[in-house]
């Protein structure tokens, strides 16, 4: 997909804009109410959005520091009408740059049981069943390793 960015959210408003379109791809689908898309873990991690020439929000996602050398994706959302168009892997990608620019070299995720093929696309393995979501959802912790350039 063209003429789309993928950077953190310049503001305030492109932060809550980030936030709807988490609620409405995670969230609405099960009738959860506005802020169960958030957590006690959002102000201090790291958003990114995958944005239009016309300021609109294709797909959100963020990742935190879990200890020295890891870090844990959360919240992956794309637009529907942007489904399997390559916004998820290149959001994916700039989440891990970020992560790798911040000394993480090991990132764990919970992958949505549909989600699962696009994550071992994208090079991450299943460690185990995780846990079960609104009682329907399967989740999978997974994990990948960056490659660490050591030559600078």
């Amino acid at each position: 997909m063209t003429d789309v960015e993928i950077r953190p959210p310049k503001d305030a408003c492109e932060l809550e804009a980030g936030y709807a379109l988490r609620w409405e791809v995670l969230r609405a689908p099960w009738q959860k109410p506005h802020g169960s898309e958030r957590d006690e873990l959002d102000d201090s991690a790291r958003h990114y959005l995958a944005i239009d020439t016309q300021g609109n929000i294709l797909a959100t996602g963020r990742i935190h520091s879990v200890k020295a050398s890891t870090a844990q994706i959360r919240y992956v959302a794309v637009h529907p009408d942007y489904e399997k168009q390559g916004l998820g892997k290149q959001l994916l990608a700039a989440l891990e740059c970020n992560a790798a620019s911040n000394g993480e070299n090991h990132i764990i995720l919970h992958a949505r049981d549909n989600s699962l093929a696009f994550y071992l696309h994208c090079g991450y393995r299943v460690i185990r069943q995780s846990y079960l979501l609104f009682d329907v959802i399967q989740h999978y912790e997974m994990e990948k390793f960056l490659q660490v350039n050591t030559h600078q």
